[in-house]
């Protein structure tokens, strides 16, 4: 074992890498609750999405230790199951077997950027702090979709800004029950007037887990989903009715229900139907995958860099050699890998957790952290049947927060230089109000283009920045004659 890890050379210990994997696992264990939460309103069975994190999960983090040998655990992401559920089914009218579908396309697409280095040319084609805005502008989607869960904010809506109603035009009458509601800007968000119990659980959680978090408490996230789960229940707000069906073996059998839809007809069949979905799928596969690029290559770096697990030597072949000598190259690999198990098991595209800097704070710097971390992960499957208990007002506050953690790329950019402002400007905001990463980068590229045009520095445009911008410019026509 100490020589397969490679032990000695990476100075560290049996111990030390176990109490660290141990410590990546409580960190990360709340992904878990909160992914069949999000994808279930999608329509994916919340069980079988609980198990299907689960499996690429351990995959994709035992994979990660083995054949990079370094301490990164992998899950699906926040930001893409917020994309998967709010952008590619509620907003692009996808299923969510298509959704799955595209998700395993992603993971495709990336396996062949990154086994051909075409990530090379993505990486350098795309300005840096253009990147910087897409991670920055993440985190505000995903803390604007905490907020909305949270009950924290409520939307004021005038019946003369209304112009739908269940997709129909608005004439000031409507029977029935209202299913949808568009209204046009004049809609007006306000602070809630925190007197439900679900909203004062929400703000419960989010003050704990905020004293948790400075208090740099381990597994602060894990905790703090519990408690408020708990407390919940002399609220009213959690149910404590175990519903019948949701056994572990029935969370296997709505695995078997899930697992391979992606390629059914509802899926991959029915995906390149005609031109409309073709068209909007082609841009999704790229946005996701776009971002799940530059969220691994982001968080590996900045940790992997910053701890010493990545040398400036394999920082350096990683950007010049074309073989795959480096941990990070081996890294990207697994991470692509993992994706494209997500759409085939049936749960959203996964991404190394940032949350892995807990486990390599606590002393890790080889894969044997990853499978202790694993390890972990397979015994939460016999928190199956309580996966319908967990109230939103638990999961909202770790959205919040994480969101804003990510918010921290913003850091890298120059807001008061307007060349560099205006397009990251729209990238992050587009994000969250669009209630789309695809348009946010959509926006950031179109708007960096435009702003080169005006100074004359079109040489400045990357080919590839071009290419990408034609295609979202044809999206956007699109939907425009829809």
């Amino acid at each position: 074992m100490s020589k397969f890890f490679k032990l000695a050379e990476n100075k560290t210990t049996v111990r030390r890498e176990v109490l660290a994997g141990i410590t990546t696992f409580v960190s990360m264990a709340y992904i878990f609750f909160l992914n069949p939460q999000i994808l279930g309103q999608a329509g994916i069975p919340e069980q079988a999405v609980f198990l299907a994190a689960i499996i690429v999960a351990i995959f994709g983090t035992l994979f990660m230790g083995i054949f990079a040998n370094v301490p990164f655990a992998l899950a699906p992401g926040i930001g893409m199951q917020a994309y998967f559920t709010y952008t590619i089914v509620f907003g692009f009218g996808f299923s969510w077997q298509q959704a799955l579908a595209i998700v395993f396309l992603v993971g495709v697409v990336d396996i062949a950027i990154t086994l051909t280095h075409g990530r090379r040319a993505i990486v350098k084609g795309i300005p840096t702090e253009l990147k910087a805005a897409i991670g920055g502008g993440i985190g505000m989607f995903v803390t604007y979709i905490g907020l909305k869960n949270a009950g924290f904010i409520n939307f004021l809506v005038d019946g003369n800004n209304v112009k739908t109603v269940n997709d129909e035009a608005y004439t000031g009458k409507t029977s029935g029950a209202i299913h949808s509601l568009l209204a046009n800007g004049g809609v007006t968000p306000e602070l809630t007037k925190f007197n439900e119990p679900s909203v004062l659980l929400a703000l419960i959680g989010f003050v704990l887990l905020l004293v948790l978090v400075m208090r740099k408490v381990p597994g602060a996230f894990l905790i703090t989903l519990v408690a408020t789960t708990l407390i919940g229940i002399p609220m009213g707000v959690t149910n404590t009715q175990i519903q019948p069906g949701t056994s572990i073996g029935s969370a296997f059998h709505q695995l078997g229900d899930v697992f391979g839809q992606a390629f059914g007809a509802k899926g991959m069949g029915s995906l390149f139907s005609n031109w409309e979905n073709t068209s909007m799928a082609i841009v999704t596969i790229f946005a996701m995958g776009l971002t799940g690029l530059f969220d691994a290559i982001g968080t590996l770096i900045g940790i992997g860099n910053q701890t010493g697990i990545f040398s400036k030597a394999d920082t350096k072949a990683f950007e010049q050699e074309d073989g795959f000598n480096s941990k990070m190259d081996r890294a990207l690999v697994v991470d692509t890998f993992t994706t494209a198990l997500a759409g085939v098991v049936g749960t959203s595209n996964t991404t190394t957790f940032i949350e892995s800097a807990t486990g390599i704070a606590a002393g890790a710097r080889t894969g044997l952290a990853n499978v202790v971390t694993a390890i972990g992960f397979g015994l939460m499957v016999i928190f199956a049947p309580f996966v319908g208990i967990v109230p939103s007002a638990a999961t909202s506050p770790l959205l919040i927060l994480v969101g804003i953690m990510m918010m921290g790329e913003f850091k890298k950019i120059s807001w008061e230089n307007l060349e560099v402002a205006i397009p990251a400007f729209f990238t992050s905001v587009f994000m969250a109000f669009s209630y789309s990463i695809s348009y946010g980068i959509a926006a950031g590229f179109i708007f960096f283009i435009v702003v080169k045009l005006a100074l004359g520095k079109f040489k400045e445009v990357s080919p590839v920045l071009l290419i990408v911008s034609t295609f979202f410019l044809i999206n956007f026509i699109m939907l425009a004659f829809m």
